[in-house]
C-alpha cells in the first residue's frame, strides 16, 4: 500500500563543509588577486605577487575584529542604539556591548548574494529588509574590480521603499605591515581635523591636527602614536581622491585611496597593539562619523528612488617613496 504521507528524502549532510564567512569568490589580474566572502560581502584577501597587501584571514577562518567587512546602513556607533526618524523613536539592538552601542550596521554578518563573477571582478547584492529599530529596504551591491593599479571598490545603496532613509557606509580594511613594529611604521592620513570621542567611542568635538601627535599631514614613523581615531577635512589630490599611506620595510608602501563621497575616515592601530590576527592597521574611508543618526552630521538622506555611490581603492604605491618612510628605526 502506497502510504498517504510519505517519507519525505532527507537531505545528506555527512559530507557538507562550509567555511565560517560562506562561499569565497576569489578574481585575479596580473599580480593581483583578491577573495571576497559570502558572509557580509566583504573582502578576505588581497595580495600582489603572493605577498598580502591587506591583514585579512583565512578561508577556514572567522572574521574578527572587522576585517574587510562592510558597515552599512551605518558606520561606527550610535549611542545606546536609539535614534530618532522623521518623528520616530528607533532602538537598534545593541551589538558592541562592553560600550552600550549600535555599531557597524546591520549587514556585516548577513548572507550575500553573487550577482555576478569575471576573470578580474565580483558583485555581491544583498536585500536590506526592515528590522528592529530600523524601517527602510534598501539594496545594496558591491562591485570589487582589480585594475593594473590594484583594487577598486564600488558600493552602490538604493531606496526601494516608501520613505525617505537615513544612510551612511564605511569599510573596515587593514593594510598590512608584516613583522615590522607599529612604531616603526610610516604613516599619512592626509586630514587637517580629528574628531575627539570618549571612552565609548562617541564624539565630544572638532578638533585641529596641527601641533599635535595626529598631525600625520605629511607622514611619519607612527612612534609612540596609537590610533582609534576620526579624522575629516581631508586634504585631496588633483585627481579628487585623498589618499592614506602605511608604509614598512618589507612591505614597501600601501595606498589606501577614496573619492568625494567620502569625507571621513577613520585609523585603527588596536589589532596591533592587543597581538589580534594577522598585523595590520585598518584604515576605514566613511561618508560619516559615529552618531551621524543623531547628531545629522554628513548624514545621507536616500529619499524613495534614490541611490548612493560611492568608490575607494588600495594601490602599492607608484612614484618615489621618502627615504623616512622606509628607513628602520
Amino acid at each position: 500500500m502506497t502510504a498517504l504521507f510519505p517519507e519525505p528524502a532527507r537531505p545528506s549532510f555527512a559530507a557538507a563543509s562550509a567555511a565560517p564567512t560562506g562561499q569565497q569568490w576569489t578574481i585575479g589580474r596580473g599580480p593581483f588577486e583578491a577573495s571576497v566572502v559570502e558572509v557580509g560581502g566583504g573582502l578576505r584577501s588581497l595580495t600582489m605577487d603572493g605577498a598580502p597587501l591587506v591583514a585579512g584571514f583565512g578561508a577556514d577562518e572567522p572574521c574578527q575584529s572587522g576585517r574587510g567587512q562592510q558597515l552599512m546602513p551605518w558606520p561606527n556607533r550610535i549611542r545606546d542604539g536609539r535614534y530618532t526618524w522623521q518623528g520616530k523613536q528607533q532602538q537598534l539592538p545593541i551589538t558592541e556591548v562592553p560600550k552600550g552601542n549600535a555599531s557597524h550596521g546591520l549587514v556585516r554578518w548577513a548572507i550575500w548574494e553573487l550577482i555576478e563573477l569575471e576573470p578580474d571582478s565580483v558583485t555581491v547584492g544583498y536585500r536590506l529588509y526592515p528590522q528592529p529599530g530600523w524601517d527602510h529596504p534598501l539594496d545594496l551591491r558591491t562591485t570589487y574590480v582589480l585594475d593594473d593599479t590594484g583594487l577598486v571598490v564600488t558600493a552602490a545603496a538604493r531606496n526601494v521603499g516608501t520613505a525617505p532613509a537615513p544612510f551612511g557606509y564605511g569599510a573596515h580594511p587593514y593594510l598590512a605591515i608584516g613583522d615590522t613594529a607599529l612604531d616603526d611604521v610610516w604613516v599619512k592620513v592626509p586630514a587637517s581635523t580629528w574628531l575627539q570621542t570618549d571612552e565609548r567611542g562617541l564624539p565630544t568635538g572638532r578638533a585641529a591636527v596641527a601641533d599635535t601627535p595626529l598631525d600625520l599631514r605629511t607622514g611619519r614613523p607612527l612612534g609612540d602614536t596609537k590610533l582609534d581615531t576620526p579624522f575629516t577635512d581631508v586634504l585631496r589630490d588633483p585627481d579628487g581622491m585623498w589618499r592614506c599611506t602605511v608604509a614598512t620595510g618589507a612591505a614597501g608602501r600601501i595606498d589606501l585611496w577614496a573619492d568625494d563621497a567620502f569625507p571621513w575616515l577613520q585609523v585603527f592601530t588596536g589589532v596591533v597593539e592587543k597581538g589580534l590576527g594577522q598585523p595590520g592597521i585598518a584604515i576605514e574611508p566613511m561618508t560619516c562619523p559615529a552618531e551621524a543618526f543623531n547628531s545629522g552630521d554628513s548624514l545621507i538622506t536616500l529619499a524613495p528612488g534614490d541611490e548612493w555611490t560611492g568608490t575607494w581603492g588600495i594601490s602599492p604605491a607608484r612614484g618615489p617613496v621618502a627615504d623616512e618612510a622606509l628607513r628602520p628605526r
